[in-house]
C-alpha cells in the first residue's frame, strides 16, 4: 500500500507566500502521518478565483518564484500535487491564451511533470475561458507503478449520461480510462450553493462505477469575496462507494490508503455530514463573514439593530463568526419606530452579549425636511421622505465604521433585493451583504432553528409583522405579496429561469408575478451598487448574475 493525503486547505487570493506555507505545513505533516503523496486544491498556491490578477505579469512571475521556492522545503520523501498557474510558452503561437489552470508535481524537490485544466467553465460564477487555455488531452503519472490520472474540478462534470446531456465536446475522465489509469485525483475549487456537495458526491461515485475506478476529489475551504468554498473533500472506490470524506466548512488533512494488490482505495476517516438546510446554511453564512473580515483586514464589525428579523440575523451570524466582543450593534430609533422595535434590539443585543449604541435621528431628520423645505413644499409626504430616514442611518453607520476601521454588515436579503425594496446608500450601505442571497422565508427558518435550543432571536421578532417603519403603520406586506408567495415566484424566475405564463400555470396570481417580474428588471440599477453578498443559491446577486441595466426587454411579454 502507498497512503494519499488530502489537503483542505483555506488560501487567500493573492497571498502566494503564505500559501506556499500552509502547502508546505500539510506536507510536514502528511509526512509525519505516514503520507506518501500530498493532494491540495485547484490553484492552491494563489488562491481561487483569482480573476484579472492573472492579467499582471508580475503575479505570474511570483508564483513561479514561490513554486520553486516551496518545492525545496517540501519533505524529499513526499511527492505532492501542487495547484498553480503556469505560463503557457507557445500560446503565441498556437494562438491561445498565455495561462494553464494547472496542477504541478513536486517529488524529491523537483519539478516533475505539470497538467493542465481541460474544460473550461464560463458560467454563472466562472470565468476561466478569459484567462486560460484549454488543454487538449488529460495526462497521468506513474507513481509506484501505480497510473495516476490527473484531472481539475470542472473535468469531470461532464458525464453526459449523469446529466442528461452533453456540456463539452470531449470528456477528460474517459481519456483517462482510455489511457488505462488505475486511479484519477480531481483538484477542485468548487463554491458552495445549498446541498451542493450531495451533488459532487452523487456525480463522483456515478463515474467511479461507471468507468470501475477510483476517485479522489480535494476541494478548497473558506469564503473569498462572495464565494464559500464549503471543503467536504472525498474518495470513492472503484464501485462508487464513499470511503473516506472530509468535514464540510473547515481546514482539514485526510489520509487514504491505495492497495497495489487490489487496485482499490481504503478509507482511514469518514467525517458526518451536517444536517442539509438550515444547519448547512448557518454554517456557511458563517464561514463566509468570518473569513471576509479577516481577509480584508478587518477585526471588528458593526451593523444596525433595528429589532427587525434581518438584522437580528445578521448579528448572530456575526458574533458566531467574529465573537460577541467585536461586533457592534447601532440603534438609529425615528419617531415612526415602535416601543417593541427597541426593545427588541437591546433584547436580541443582550442575548447575544454585543455592545450596542443609540442614536436617536429624529433631529437629524427634522434638519433635513427644513433644508428640503423651500423644494419639496406643496408636494405630499412620500418614498423620498421615508428614505431620508434610510439614509440618515446608512450615513451614520458609514461614519462610525469610517472613524474605527470596522466593517459594516448590511442586513438586507434576498427577497427585497430582488424586487428594489431597499434604499440606496440607505439601509444598502455596507461592505458586506451578510444575508443578500438568503431569500426572507429562508431567514425566518434560520432564526427559528437559533433558537431550537435557547432564545436567542426575541420571540416577537419571529412573530410581528416584517415592516421598515418609515411611516406610521408601515408593514411590508403594503407593497409586497406574502413571502412566501414572493419567495415562490422569485424561485422559480431566478434559479429555475421560468416565464411569467410558466410561473402562472404553476398557479400564482397573474396580476402577482407580472409585478414582482417587473420590479426585478427595475430594480438592477440598485442592486448594481449593493455591497457584495455571499452566495449561498445556485442563482445569486454577485458575479455570476450580469443583466444590464438599461434595456428595454418586458418579461410581461413572454
Amino acid at each position: 500500500m502507498f497512503t494519499i493525503a488530502l489537503a483542505q486547505l483555506n488560501p487567500t487570493i493573492g497571498a502566494i507566500a503564505e500559501n506556499a506555507e500552509k502547502i508546505v505545513t500539510a506536507a510536514r505533516q502528511a509526512q509525519a502521518r505516514g503520507a506518501d503523496l500530498l493532494l491540495t486544491p485547484e490553484l492552491a498556491l494563489c488562491g481561487y478565483p483569482p480573476k484579472d490578477l492573472l492579467l499582471n505579469p508580475s503575479f505570474i512571475q511570483q508564483l513561479e518564484e514561490e513554486l520553486q521556492r516551496l518545492t525545496k522545503k517540501i519533505p524529499p520523501s513526499l511527492a505532492v500535487l501542487v495547484g498553480t498557474v503556469t505560463p503557457h510558452h507557445e500560446a503565441e503561437r498556437q494562438g491561445q491564451k498565455k495561462l494553464w489552470n494547472s496542477a504541478v508535481l513536486v517529488e524529491e524537490r523537483q519539478v516533475k511533470q505539470r497538467f493542465h485544466k481541460c474544460l473550461l467553465p464560463t458560467y454563472d460564477v466562472f470565468d476561466e475561458d478569459r484567462y486560460f487555455a484549454s488543454a487538449p488531452k488529460s495526462k497521468y503519472f506513474i507513481y509506484k507503478n501505480v497510473k495516476i490520472g490527473v484531472t481539475i474540478c470542472e473535468d469531470l462534470w461532464n458525464d453526459e449520461a449523469f446529466w442528461g446531456q452533453k456540456f463539452y465536446q470531449v470528456n477528460p475522465l474517459m481519456d483517462l480510462i482510455d489511457q488505462g489509469v488505475n486511479l484519477v485525483v480531481n483538484l477542485s475549487a468548487s463554491p458552495y450553493s445549498c446541498s451542493k456537495h450531495r451533488l459532487r458526491e452523487s456525480l463522483i461515485s456515478h463515474s467511479a462505477k461507471k468507468f470501475n475506478v477510483p476517485l479522489i476529489y480535494v476541494n478548497q475551504v473558506g469564503g473569498n469575496d462572495d464565494l464559500i468554498f464549503d471543503g467536504g473533500s472525498f474518495a470513492v472506490n472503484n464501485q462508487g462507494k464513499i470511503i473516506g470524506r472530509s468535514p464540510l466548512f473547515q481546514k482539514d488533512l485526510a489520509l487514504l490508503n491505495y492497495d497495489f494488490n487490489k487496485g482499490e482505495l481504503i478509507g482511514q476517516k469518514l467525517a458526518s455530514l451536517p444536517m442539509a438546510g438550515t444547519e448547512e446554511l448557518w454554517q456557511a453564512l458563517v464561514l463566509g463573514v468570518g473569513d471576509y473580515l479577516h481577509k480584508c483586514g478587518f477585526s471588528k464589525a458593526i451593523l444596525g439593530l433595528s429589532g427587525g428579523i434581518d438584522s437580528s440575523l445578521v448579528a448572530a451570524i456575526a458574533v458566531e463568526a467574529l465573537g460577541k466582543e467585536n461586533v457592534l450593534g447601532i440603534l438609529m430609533p425615528s419617531p415612526y419606530s415602535s416601543d417593541h422595535s427597541v426593545q427588541d434590539a437591546l433584547a436580541l443585543a443582550e442575548n447575544l452579549g454585543i455592545a450596542t449604541q443609540t442614536i436617536a435621528i429624529g433631529p437629524i431628520m427634522a434638519t433635513y425636511d427644513q433644508a428640503l423645505e423651500p423644494l419639496f413644499q406643496s408636494t405630499p409626504f412620500g418614498i423620498a421622505e421615508e428614505n431620508l430616514q434610510s439614509r440618515i442611518r446608512g450615513n451614520l453607520l458609514m461614519a462610525i465604521a469610517n472613524k474605527f476601521g470596522h466593517l459594516l454588515l448590511s442586513t438586507g436579503n434576498k427577497s427585497e433585493l430582488a424586487v428594489g425594496y431597499c434604499t440606496l446608500y440607505g439601509d444598502m450601505n455596507g461592505g458586506l451583504a451578510a444575508i443578500g442571497d438568503v431569500p426572507k422565508t429562508q431567514v425566518f427558518e434560520l432564526c427559528r432553528w437559533l433558537n431550537r435550543e435557547q432564545t436567542i432571536i426575541p420571540p416577537s421578532v419571529l412573530t410581528k409583522p416584517p415592516s421598515a417603519e418609515l411611516k406610521p403603520g408601515q408593514v411590508d406586506a403594503d407593497c409586497l405579496p406574502p413571502y412566501d408567495i414572493l419567495d415562490g415566484i422569485l424561485g422559480r424566475l431566478l434559479e429555475k429561469h421560468q416565464s411569467p405564463q410558466e410561473i402562472i400555470n404553476a398557479g400564482f396570481e397573474r396580476e402577482t408575478v407580472l409585478k414582482i417580474c417587473q420590479l426585478v428588471q427595475r430594480s438592477e440599477f440598485k442592486r448594481r451598487q449593493a455591497a457584495p453578498g455571499l452566495k449561498v443559491t445556485d442563482r445569486a446577486f454577485g458575479s455570476g448574475w450580469r443583466m444590464p441595466i438599461a434595456q428595454a426587454f418586458h418579461p410581461q411579454k413572454c
